[in-house]
């Protein structure tokens, strides 16, 4: 799941600074479960803009807001409004903010900051479990993803800097590596760790990247 988190409002405000008339678009999906992009939050957000001034013409709850062909099919409702609105004020990632401002002429500002992909532990409780980085190492780590749970993203074993099972880097953070070789001796696979593995290729995780399922 994309996890987000609502930019201060004085940013949002300034963003809308010389803008009087606004849209407002929201998202179904992780926005709405991380609490800064469904219903609830678009219409909070509707009431804070009105008393500082703002007009809300209108708002959509996008189902997600990511999906090119829906949202613009979505966007239709708002028709008229966007055509008098001076901007849009985005409730969802940066992926589902850029996709809105694809579709329309009107300026988008994002009301959210995107921070990363995340599992969710519990409601209000997200831990960053992926980065995407286009390589997936986790079917000999023992499920442990080393390029995100490590701070230096090594592929190659712990780097000696732990201390008391603590990374060096954050000791708020357990060392990836050894949570890596704790699972791996309780599957009787530490065999996976005397392999040296290749430096990773960040030729295949340059931005932005594109995938078309209809050329596999």
């Amino acid at each position: 799941m994309i996890i987000s988190e609502k930019k201060p409002f004085e940013e949002v405000i300034d963003y809308l600074k010389d803008s009087q008339k606004v849209v407002l678009t929201g998202c179904s999906l992780c926005a709405s479960t991380c609490k800064v992009g469904g219903e609830e939050e678009v219409l909070a957000m509707k009431a804070k803009l009105e008393e500082n001034g703002k007009t809300v013409l209108g708002y959509k709850i996008l189902d997600p807001s990511c999906n090119l062909l829906k949202t613009r099919k979505d966007l239709k409702a708002l028709k008229d409004e966007l055509k008098e609105a001076d901007a849009v004020l985005s409730l969802a990632c940066g992926d589902g903010t850029q996709t809105v401002a694809k579709l329309v002429k009107n300026s988008v500002y994002p009301a959210n900051n995107t921070l990363f992909i995340g599992e969710v532990e519990r409601v209000g409780q997200y831990a960053e479990a992926c980065r995407a980085c286009g390589s997936c190492q986790l079917g000999w780590t023992g499920g442990i993803c080393p390029v995100t749970m490590c701070a230096k993203g090594l592929l190659n074993g712990a780097c000696g800097g732990a201390r008391d099972g603590k990374c060096e880097v954050d000791p708020e953070n357990d060392c990836a590596w050894i949570a890596i070789y704790n699972k791996l001796k309780e599957q009787d696979k530490l065999e996976n760790l005397v392999e040296i593995r290749e430096p990773r290729d960040y030729q295949i995780s340059a931005h932005p990247r594109k995938i078309d399922l209809k050329d596999k």
